[in-house]
């Protein structure tokens, strides 16, 4: 394989400690050429949800890449650490369904392989510290040309963990579906995706109560009006111009929301 010129690099480790930059080092030490493209740090601790939709959401818009994200509660437990084959890019991580809607979005998974080589890991490997010692430097192996059949076993793609599908259930005017992700503007995004709204007209309601209008961008309703549109991942999403949906509606990624025509 010719190998990759990028590695995006996804986690919850946030930027106050050195975890990120350690992980740089593991990658610059290995393959120093490779470019990195850093999607975020700031997956909520431990939201295996939130990191997978960020980068499935993210990963089919940047250059073909290894996608190496550590969302990783069970680090130093029995779960494995994988290598993903896609038609688009590999992606390296933890088998704990973090990696699978990315892998989908970049086309279906095609091979993948157990992360087991010794070589490819760096010095003794910390039980908390998989990112730096193993799926980082695994990354760079890739992103420098390594064939991913060298990372260990190969393994059925349908014995992958996988994270439960979201709720999604679209009726005769109207939508109910699970909050997947809300950003740091206080939009809140539904796992519907945006066709479903074909079937509402412009008047809404949002939970029974509160009011919404349908629109394309925030300046379709007032300042602090309710907007239910398609946002730029083509899903259903609720946002407040110039305020925060999230806090209005008193909602939480795993809650279910209801839009009926009004």
């Amino acid at each position: 394989m010719g190998g990759y010129g990028w590695i995006s690099f996804t986690t919850d480790y946030g930027t106050f400690d050195g975890f990120v930059a350690a992980c740089h080092g593991s990658i610059a030490r290995v393959s120093p050429d490779t470019r990195v493209i850093d999607v975020t740090h700031h997956v909520p601790p431990a939201d295996v949800s939130r990191g997978a939709a960020v980068l499935a959401q993210t990963a089919p818009y940047l250059p073909p890449s290894v996608h190496l994200a550590v969302v990783d509660p069970g680090v130093g437990t029995a779960r494995r650490g994988v290598v993903l084959v896609t038609p688009n890019g590999l992606l390296v991580g933890p088998d704990n369904g973090l990696l699978i809607w990315a892998a989908e979005a970049l086309g279906g998974i095609t091979a993948a392989y157990e992360l087991d080589n010794k070589d490819w890991m760096l010095g003794d490997v910390s039980r908390t510290f998989h990112g730096r010692d193993l799926f980082a430097p695994a990354a760079a192996r890739l992103a420098a040309g390594a064939d991913p059949a060298e990372a260990g076993p190969a393994v059925d793609p349908s014995g992958l963990a996988r994270l439960p599908d979201p709720v999604v259930t679209v009726g005769d005017g109207w939508i109910e579906a699970e909050v997947l992700t809300v950003d740091r503007f206080g939009n809140v995004q539904l796992a519907a995706e945006g066709s479903a709204l074909s079937g509402l007209g412009p008047e809404l309601m949002v939970n029974g109560g509160v009011r919404a209008r349908r629109g394309a961008t925030f300046a379709d309703v007032n300042v602090g009006e309710l907007l239910v549109f398609a946002d730029s991942a083509d899903r259903v999403a609720i946002a407040v111009n110039n305020g925060r949906a999230v806090v209005l509606l008193s909602v939480v990624p795993g809650d279910i929301v209801r839009i009926t025509a009004r």
